[in-house]
């Protein structure tokens, strides 16, 4: 039978080969500035979002047993470095992301010297995650399934990857779902964002792609029924800032 997938980066359609190439080459492009960036962007908001996510894992971590957690996509660090901060006991941190110099970055941080006999660093992509099945009892991803060539064999090697018990979040930009701010963020993505984007990284393209990658994502409700098909349960989401973001989690059993 034909495989009649079809992948795109941004608004062009492209091989999955190609897709991950350019990907990686958006984030080689926005690496240096990428912290930055996203406070530029996003008014600082992207702080508050990441610490509600933050205390959604730190919630279900207990001190009793060592807690293995895979911050996925990590690009610099910032919610593994945020959940450490929380001085919890007995946690380790999996930082793994495809892009190596997104990972360079995260050893920059004035956090990694303090944090840095608790985490290993990884390098590949969440649809290949070189652990073991049910080693981890949570797993995050911010701001980064959008970019995976295929998000439901990303979920499903994130599902084979959990423990039994365990508990997937991720925090991703969504459907705005309140009227005015919808129309507002629809015309300051469309033609701000870009013309930042070229102003301070010098790369229209890439925050153009961020633009497209946002408009393709799967709406609230269909993210959470790829979540149910892949195994997940109890697959449920709470929107943040009107939608702008959100957070989806699901439970493995």
């Amino acid at each position: 039978m034909a495989n009649n997938k079809k992948y795109f980066f941004g608004d062009t359609e492209v091989s999955k080969e190609d897709k991950v190439k350019k990907v990686n080459e958006v984030f080689d492009s926005v690496a240096k500035r990428y912290d930055i960036m996203n406070d530029i962007l996003s008014f600082g908001a992207h702080r508050l979002w990441k610490a509600i996510l933050v205390n959604s894992i730190s919630n279900i971590i207990s001190s009793r047993r060592e807690f293995r957690y895979l911050d996925l996509a990590c690009g610099t660090g910032d919610i593994g470095y945020k959940l450490l901060d929380k001085k919890l006991k007995n946690i380790n941190v999996l930082m793994m992301d495809i892009n190596e110099k997104m990972l360079e970055q995260a050893t920059k941080r004035k956090e990694y010297l303090e944090h840095k006999k608790s985490i290993d660093f990884i390098v590949s992509d969440a649809e290949n995650i070189p652990l073991a099945s049910n080693s981890i009892d949570c797993i995050a991803i911010a701001f980064g399934i959008r970019n995976v060539a295929s998000i439901e064999n990303a979920l499903f090697e994130i599902n084979r990857v959990l423990k039994c018990g365990g508990k997937f979040l991720c925090l991703e930009f969504s459907n705005v779902e309140v009227p005015l701010l919808k129309k507002f963020y629809g015309f300051y993505s469309k033609n701000i964002i870009p013309q930042i984007g070229s102003y301070i990284v010098k790369d229209r393209r890439s925050y153009q792609y961020l633009v497209e990658s946002i408009e393709r994502f799967p709406k609230q409700d269909e993210l959470t029924d790829l979540f149910t098909k892949s195994g997940f349960i109890n697959s449920k989401y709470i929107n943040l800032s009107g939608g702008i973001a959100c957070i989806h989690s699901g439970w493995k059993m």
